[in-house]
């Protein structure tokens, strides 16, 4: 059964205000005795100290473990932790989870006497299998990129890109919790319904031949609200455990074809794939920035407003896209770099986008994921999506290989990767978040056949 995070007094706690804190945990001039979360390449410094699951067996239970350099602290072994129940951790208070925070940096660091004890429970990344962070329960995606939103609406509405809604109201829809993977995910080019040939020709129903990634943030619910309790901007933040690297891949025939009048379906439930580290609220504390409207926008209604969000709603965030073909791949090429973006870019904020989640009295729970939605930047090369980067098929990428993509093809990888910086503090990562397109399974499958082994 799945852990509750709401409880009968909860309507008192959550409504208690919790400020973000940047103290000496992200003092950039503080080393840690190990030596791999020193190299100014690694995204887990000691200053980061992301959470996720792991285990080194198939057979083993999934365990809470922080990721440190190039390796992981397993926090029950080291005895910081009495419970592997992720969710009792992520909806622990604030206080809670910074004296959590204090004690692994103090730990840690160089010149800690636990240094010695805590060796014996270090695991490589390399060797451990990674698993989702937390159990998701539900996922909704939203479509907080306004760069995205226009330049798809452009393909679509050329004369009115934007809807009349989209600067007053954080639009989103319901997504499939089951089909998100954790990275590195591979998955098979899922079969559809696509358009006919021409207008009035009936519909085929065929694999997609025109997959896409999609570059988006997940942002981990950590205490939910009780039912009818709508979240206060003021403490929309302290909802939030942290943030992840989420793809959300998407078949564009098939979106196509059935998304009027009801919104996506198919053409995403398929796959969806998350980096397995939770980069906390606390870690992100010091890359922040204000959220500041255009001079001709409409302001945010008062209950998607606040000082605290208009100060700092902002999470400074690179983004960026890599593609590796299969050609690539056999080279022994890491892939080439498409795109770069950040989450500056969204036009709603964390915040208004859990407040709005929870305007009407919707219980978020402990470990639901929020999609913020393709995060592309102003520019044509920004695009969070082969559809952008195509103009929807139009104008194929070409690679520096000589390769070129309209969209994805069998055996290409998409590689998403996202790091903080800031002058004086130490740069921090989100890892890796990895998916491969395996090519479409025979449709239907017989009885004899599974699916692993038909991805195999």
């Amino acid at each position: 059964m799945r852990p509750s995070c709401t409880s009968a007094s909860a309507p008192r706690r959550w409504r208690r205000r919790v400020p973000e804190v940047i103290d000496h945990t992200h003092d950039a001039s503080v080393r840690s005795w190990l030596d791999s979360a020193n190299d100014e390449a690694t995204d887990f410094p000691l200053q980061n100290l992301p959470l996720g699951r792991f285990r080194t067996a198939a057979q083993e239970s999934w365990r809470i473990g922080v990721a440190i350099g190039d390796q992981i602290l397993d926090l029950q072994q080291a005895g910081l932790l009495d419970t592997p129940d992720m969710p009792a951790l992520l909806q622990a208070d604030a206080a809670q989870r910074r004296a959590l925070r204090h004690t692994l940096y103090a730990a840690l660091r160089a010149g800690s006497p636990r240094a010695a004890a805590l060796r014996a429970a270090l695991v490589p990344q390399s060797a451990a299998r990674l698993g989702l962070p937390c159990e998701i329960g539900d996922y909704t995606d939203f479509y907080a990129g306004i760069h995205h939103a226009q330049a798809v609406g452009a393909l679509l509405r050329p004369d009115s890109p934007l809807l009349p809604n989209y600067r007053w109201i954080p639009i989103a829809y319901h997504g499939r919790a089951s089909s998100i993977d954790v990275s590195p995910s591979q998955f098979a080019r899922p079969w559809g319904q696509r358009r006919g040939p021409q207008e009035g020709a009936p519909p085929g129903f065929k694999p997609t031949a025109r997959l896409d990634y999609e570059l988006e943030l997940g942002l981990i619910v950590g205490r939910g609200n009780p039912r009818g309790f709508p979240i206060a901007m003021e403490q929309a933040e302290d909802h939030l455990a942290g943030v992840v690297l989420f793809n959300d891949w998407s078949a564009r025939d098939i979106q196509g074809w059935e998304y009027q009048p009801l919104g996506p379906f198919l053409g995403k439930s398929f796959a969806s794939t998350i980096s397995p580290w939770i980069v906390t609220r606390e870690a992100l504390a010091p890359f922040r920035a204000p959220s500041v409207r255009p001079a001709a926008d409409p302001q945010p209604l008062p209950y998607l407003d606040s000082p605290a969000n208009r100060a700092g709603g902002v999470i400074d965030i690179e983004l960026e896209v890599w593609l590796q073909t299969a050609r690539m791949r056999a080279q022994g090429s890491p892939g080439e770099r498409i795109s770069q973006s950040g989450f500056r870019d969204s036009y709603w904020t964390a915040a208004q986008m859990i407040a709005h989640h929870a305007s009407n009295g919707c219980n978020l729970r402990c470990g639901d994921l929020l999609g913020t939605g393709t995060l592309s930047g102003p520019l044509p090369e920004q695009g969070g999506s082969l559809l952008e980067r195509s103009q929807g098929g139009k104008q194929a990428l070409l690679l520096a290989n000589g390769e070129q993509r309209s969209f994805l093809e069998d055996g290409d990888s998409v590689i998403l990767r996202g790091s903080c910086t800031r002058a004086g503090y130490r740069r921090i990562g989100f890892g890796e978040c990895r998916g491969t397109v395996l090519p479409a399974l025979p449709y239907p499958l017989s009885d004899s056949d599974s699916p692993a082994q038909a991805l195999r």
